[in-house]
């Protein structure tokens, strides 16, 4: 069977281009068509400034949503990935195959230390080298598949990349994993800024909709979603782009057609009240379920308890392997040396 590994990351309250762009597929077809592992990936937040309770208080959060999205421990995995200690072990042996130049070339990268040097700031250490990190993630557990987005695809080509190099260099240790666009995913874009992508921050919040919004919050904001200079409800992307990502994300919530929503709708404030609507029917079991999950904490902690030593018993031997083939010294290689000692000290 095939296998899948995603993550979401724990740096902000999880958001509508979240579900609709990752979790929603997560639970209504990987974990059903694939072995698939779904990561809280805590470790990745830290490279940029935080603080550590909120950063507890996120990944807590992002695991219960998980859950309330429909994913099933049944079915997949679901855990932290600092419970499982072959991520960080891994990482180095990444670091030890990829170069700076390769670091340094990540998009990602390269935007924050732009963004930080014109405020006189540097950037962590970490915000490099964590590239290595996500090709620890994926290559533990020998992934085949990873979906992701336009903006991780870099990340993914870096994996390929370290996995046949290593392949090449220490013998066949690592899968090839491939990135791939889920099918049903839709791509969220700001409400108050339609050319960017709804992320978990920006200076008000006002363009997002986070899962955990009140009813009320969600419709104000998307009452109050930047349209167009014209009138016309109609599906053109690159001249209507407010517009358009209302009917997307419409779409995304019925299974409907932006183009064939276009058509239904007569005025923005239709759209809008329609959009609105929309969203609220689709989050409401989510929030629902969410509060159950909330008042029952101990589950949601067996769940990553029990997640995380499924994926421990996967990645650990694949990593081993690794720490093999590299060179380094298994634990107890002496131990026959060791017991001999004493018989060659007589002799001394």
């Amino acid at each position: 069977m095939t296998r899948v590994f995603s993550g979401i990351k724990p740096t902000g309250h999880l958001t509508l281009g979240n579900y609709l762009g990752a979790m929603r597929q997560w639970g209504a077809v990987d974990q059903h068509q694939a072995d698939s592992l779904f990561c809280i990936v805590d470790l990745h937040g830290m490279t940029v400034d935080h603080d550590p309770a909120r950063l507890r208080r996120l990944t807590r959060q992002a695991a219960t949503l998980l859950l309330a999205a429909g994913l099933d421990p049944e079915l997949c995995t679901v855990f932290v990935q600092s419970h499982v200690d072959e991520h960080t072990r891994l990482s180095y042996l990444m670091e030890c195959v990829a170069t700076d130049g390769e670091m340094r070339r990540m998009i990602q990268y390269k935007e924050k230390v732009a963004s930080e040097g014109a405020r006189g700031r540097s950037v962590r250490l970490s915000l490099l080298t964590y590239p290595a990190l996500m090709a620890a993630d994926i290559l533990a557990y020998g992934a085949d598949e990873v979906p992701v987005g336009d903006d991780q695809a870099q990340h993914v080509e870096l994996t390929r990349d370290l996995a046949v190099r290593f392949n090449q260099r220490y013998g066949h240790t690592f899968v090839v994993p491939k990135a791939t666009v889920p099918k049903v995913a839709a791509r969220v874009m700001n409400l108050q800024d339609p050319t960017s992508k709804m992320g978990k921050s920006d200076d008000s919040g006002a363009g997002i909709v986070y899962l955990l919004d009140e009813p009320d919050v969600i419709r104000k904001k998307i009452v109050r979603a930047v349209t167009d200079s014209g009138r016309e409800v109609v599906y053109v992307r690159e001249e209507q782009p407010g517009v358009a990502n209302l009917l997307e994300i419409l779409a995304a919530c019925t299974g409907g057609n932006p183009e064939s929503l276009g058509i239904v709708h007569d005025s923005y404030g239709a759209l809008k009240q329609a959009t609105a609507e929309a969203v609220l029917d689709m989050l409401s079991p989510v929030q629902a379920r969410h509060k159950e999950l909330c008042a029952d904490p101990g589950y949601v902690e067996g769940v990553l308890r029990h997640g995380a030593e499924k994926a421990r018993a996967i990645a650990r031997p694949i990593v081993d392997t690794a720490y093999r083939a590299i060179g380094l010294l298994p634990p107890g290689a002496f131990s026959g040396a060791a017991a001999a000692e004493p018989a060659l000290n007589a002799v001394r």
